[in-house]
């Protein structure tokens, strides 16, 4: 086993904004009122959030615009969500008023400039904002990077979903999103009890997965890439179940009859709380 590193996504944001733009530019009327996973927004919808998104990072971190302070206590994270879900939908309907046409150019626009901005960053510098999913207060730059890619690959997913286009599977794309999901799973763990060097062994097949480990240490739980050479459970499920796990986009009765576990399931069935979304 080695311990999970950083992961570097920067230099992806161009290619997946190219991808976008050519889902969007070839997309028929009837395609943007088609409903998505991401239920009750459309194709439409989806990608005015993507606009939203970010413009609000090159606002607020790349142009120095002040955050406006939120319209109500914020004391937890699901206050957090609560919150984040209304300005996203404030910014939704108002896009409701703006034709595919010009929300395509808008994305345009802002999709190379994001790209560009976050290859200024220092990596290994504090993030602007933390990756609260993975139980982080604050965070280091390249995961912020690659929390905001995952978000990104995410939406053009259900977009392509949505459309009948090709999925985002290939191995160097879908990989980095697998690997930044997958930093919840000591968070998620965080209030399993086991005892120290207890290991859980998470196998994700299909050209992009691969293999990942807990293991209890000091009474928290420690992510490490390979396997640990004696677990106490060992889960396999396949890329496909994984992703959509992590942002619910599958019930964990559906995830659990897709998964194969050896070992403790108690252990085991933890995985089905895995969450890396604010949701």
């Amino acid at each position: 086993m080695n311990p999970v590193g950083p992961i570097y996504t920067a230099e992806l944001f161009l290619r997946l904004h190219t991808g976008l733009m050519a889902v969007l530019r070839d997309l028929s009327a009837d395609d943007w009122t088609r409903s998505t996973a991401c239920s009750p927004w459309t194709v439409k919808d989806v990608a005015a959030h993507m606009l939203d998104t970010q413009v609000r990072r090159l606002s607020f971190h790349r142009d120095g615009l002040p955050v406006p302070p939120a319209d109500r206590p914020i004391t937890s994270v699901r206050d957090l969500t609560d919150y984040l879900d209304s300005i996203n939908d404030q910014w939704v309907k108002a896009s409701r008023r703006v034709s595919s046409r010009l929300l395509v150019d808008a994305l345009d626009a802002t999709g190379p400039q994001l790209a560009e901005f976050f290859t200024t960053l220092d990596p290994d510098q504090p993030a602007f904002f933390s990756v609260a999913w993975a139980g982080e207060e604050t965070s280091i730059n390249w995961f912020d990077i690659a929390r905001e890619f995952t978000e990104q690959w995410l939406h053009q997913q259900h977009i392509r979903e949505a459309v009948g286009r090709p999925l985002l599977d290939a191995p160097d794309i879908m990989h980095p999103v697998l690997d930044t999901f997958l930093r919840a799973l000591p968070h998620t763990y965080g209030t399993v009890e086991a005892a120290d060097g207890t290991g859980v062994v998470l196998v994700v097949t299909g050209s992009a997965g691969g293999v990942w480990s807990l293991q209890r240490q000091e009474k928290t739980w420690r992510l490490y890439t390979g396997p640990h050479p004696a677990p106490t459970a060992r889960v396999t499920i396949d890329q496909d179940t994984t992703w959509r796990l992590c942002t619910k986009g599958i019930s964990p009765a559906e995830t659990q009859a897709r998964m194969q576990i050896e070992g403790d399931r108690r252990l085991g069935l933890g995985l089905l709380n895995l969450l890396s979304i604010m949701a």
